[in-house]
């Protein structure tokens, strides 16, 4: 079915992957709530089941908020007043936790059509065989 879509270049895909959007079509969507995947576009009918972004999208939230928050926690303590500890906590939980619920479904929608647009598919389950894993 590939065949049947216009080819769509890395950074398309990327941006519909971060409005959560399918990386192919840009109609269906990627998540069927907050974070669950869903196994195929509604509209284009592209399997997603195979793209699965694992730890990433986490990793990278930590590193961009960590990137944000530490130097805003930096400044205020070099320039402020030296606030109490109460206040850093006041001030930088619930900021850590709103950046981190924002982007996280966004980089794991990014990372999927990532995934997608490099053709990098989850290998298939071998099934009754020796796991040499295990």
């Amino acid at each position: 079915m590939d065949d049947d879509h216009a080819p769509v270049d890395f950074w398309t895909a990327l941006l519909r992957g971060w409005h959560g959007r399918c990386p192919r079509c840009n109609k269906g969507r990627l998540f069927g709530s907050y974070l669950k995947m869903k196994g195929h576009c509604e509209v284009c009918d592209l399997a997603l089941e195979p793209y699965r972004a694992d730890d990433a999208p986490a990793y990278f939230t930590i590193f961009i908020v960590g990137h944000i928050v530490v130097p805003l926690v930096l400044l205020v303590e070099r320039w402020g007043a030296e606030p109490p500890l109460w206040v850093h906590a006041l001030l930088w939980l619930p900021l850590s936790v709103a950046l981190a619920l924002v982007l996280l479904p966004r980089i794991k929608g990014a990372v999927i059509a990532l995934l997608w647009a490099q053709k990098v598919a989850a290998p298939k389950a071998v099934t009754g065989g020796f796991d040499p894993s295990a």
